[in-house]
């Protein structure tokens, strides 16, 4: 955190300087239409809802310390990530997995922390995990930031008992034997859980099962997916896995259409191949440019799952939650093999933009979108190390696009040039916007050149158009522990002229602006 004025003042000096020198150079002109009409349902806030899986330091050491640590908590909870994340208004958040819901047994966390089982993460760094984190945790955690929960039952290798019991623990209001284990365990009120995994990744860590066998378990777990009269619960099913098309289809046709709400998909993005994805830093021009290009690859995915529950569901009724998204490098060096940790850089926060641009694109299916994850994991908005946290440039982008919850997408038109690097061509720009109920128009713009500016020329008329711009001196600049404040965002405006508000964007930027319009 900047802890002086004088270091804020030198930082919005130097990225003022960044600003103005990009224009030193010569970049393209993007002429962008933008239509009063909309162009799909208003924009869901829980698409920019988040995933915590018990997985390294995302849950221990990243949101949950324990109330003797010397690091300053509230009932266990860090206090520097709670307000970080209360700023961030996170509207639904997914948890126990991932991987790890699949096996896991909800008592065993439940009851007296000093009784409960240690048991063995086998997904995850084969470490002990002594489940300190349990259900009253994780909804009392949901609860302080405000966030919606979605909680991933296990289809993998537990019971359709175990998951209805655990239901009913968590949102009974009936006088049982649960509810009164409950009250023992310290909460007397149900807990409000509207969104419910039957399963996770069945295709593969949770199950590796076919299609048809997905399906054919989906239906017999989720009637027993009880709730109280009058509490609506969305029943999600374990969907597919980046392109596999046909998994889709078959859940479509084959799930008794009262028994799902809302079908999953899961995507990462990385530079390379699985087996050697990419570093976080110190990578070159052409990993930076196909990350991005490998980013865009949502939006052909999204349409191509919607087309087949188009076939199937041509009313809409069944929603898509794309509620595992992100990038995902090879580990930091010297960390815990399993643990997912990996820096996070500017690159990261062009995917971030990119990705929910196109999610603005798809609101009649896509209802729900969880970035992977929180804390200290994968594409994690906030890195803490011992009683110090950082925000990373993810963290910002997403506090950049809060204006677009709710509001309504519009259509927009441009003809951008594409950006060459080695084999990777992609466009320069994108865009997005939307109108939010008192009629002021937001816009986001991404600049996907690592070199080169560009400038936006809209037909938006409006005496002010503010917000704040996102971009830094390097491909791969980051946020560290020891410089916490070398990519933050800074303010943004446009310039007004007679065909309507220009915007000189930097190379490797994101914008977000307000517009009032005329």
């Amino acid at each position: 955190m900047i802890n002086s004025l004088k270091a804020a003042l030198a930082i919005g000096t130097a990225a003022a300087t960044l600003h103005c020198a990009a224009f030193a150079q010569q970049g393209p002109t993007i002429r962008v239409s933008i239509s009063d009409e909309a162009a799909g349902d208003p924009i869901e806030p829980e698409v920019y809802g988040h995933f915590a899986e018990h997985l390294g330091r995302g849950i221990y050491g990243g949101i949950w310390v324990g109330e003797d640590s010397e690091i300053p908590n509230t009932n266990g909870y860090r206090n520097d990530v709670l307000a970080a994340l209360e700023d961030l208004e996170v509207p639904v958040l997914r948890w126990p997995g991932g991987c790890f819901a699949d096996e896991y047994n909800w008592r065993d966390g439940i009851g007296p922390r000093e009784e409960r089982p240690v048991r063995i993460n086998t997904h995850w760094g084969w470490v002990t995990d002594d489940n300190a984190f349990g259900t009253h945790e994780f909804l009392n955690f949901a609860e302080r930031i405000g966030a919606d929960a979605y909680v991933a039952g296990n289809m993998g290798s537990g019971s359709p008992r175990e998951m209805s019991r655990w239901i009913e623990y968590m949102t009974s209001d009936e006088d049982t034997t649960l509810t009164r284990e409950r009250a023992e365990n310290g909460r007397e009120e149900p807990w409000d859980v509207p969104y419910f995994g039957v399963g996770n990744e069945s295709w593969g860590c949770g199950g590796h099962m076919t299609p048809e066998y997905s399906a054919e378990l989906h239906n017999r777990y989720a009637t027993f997916v009880d709730t109280p009269p009058g509490m609506d619960m969305t029943r999600v099913a374990t969907g597919a896995n980046v392109d596999d098309y046909n998994f889709t289809e078959v859940l479509m046709r084959d799930v008794k259409p009262w028994l799902m709400d809302a079908v999953s998909l899961h995507y990462y993005t990385f530079p390379g191949s699985w087996e050697n994805k990419g570093a976080a830093t110190g990578f070159d021009e052409a990993a930076w440019a196909s990350t991005l290009k490998n980013s865009l690859r949502m939006d052909d995915l999204i349409t191509e799952h919607v087309a087949r529950m188009d076939e199937y569901d041509p009313e809409g009724r069944v929603a898509l939650y794309v509620d595992e998204w992100g990038t995902w490098y090879d580990s930091e060096e010297g960390s815990t093999p399993g643990f997912l940790y990996q820096q996070n850089s500017i690159r990261d926060a062009l995917v971030a933009g990119l990705t929910l641009n196109i999610f603005h694109r798809h609101t009649d299916r896509v209802k729900m979108a969880n970035i992977a994850q929180m804390v200290n994991v994968l594409q994690a908005s906030i890195l803490t190390d011992g009683p110090d946290m950082i925000l990373t440039p993810t963290y910002h982008s997403l506090m950049m696009y809060k204006p677009f919850k709710g509001a309504t997408p519009l259509e927009v038109e441009f003809d951008s040039p594409n950006v060459e690097i080695g084999e990777t061509s992609m466009p320069h720009v994108d865009v997005s916007a939307a109108r939010q109920e008192d009629g002021t128009v937001v816009l986001s713009m991404v600049n996907l050149s690592p070199d080169e500016p560009a400038r936006i020329r809209t037909g938006l008329r409006g005496s002010v158009a503010t917000g704040q711009l996102l971009t830094a001196d390097e491909i791969d600049a980051h946020n560290t522990f020891e410089a916490p404040e070398r990519v933050v965002p800074t303010d943004f405006t446009g310039e007004e002229t007679r065909s309507g508000l220009r915007f000189e964007l930097p190379p490797r930027s994101l914008a977000v602006v307000t517009v009032d319009t005329e």
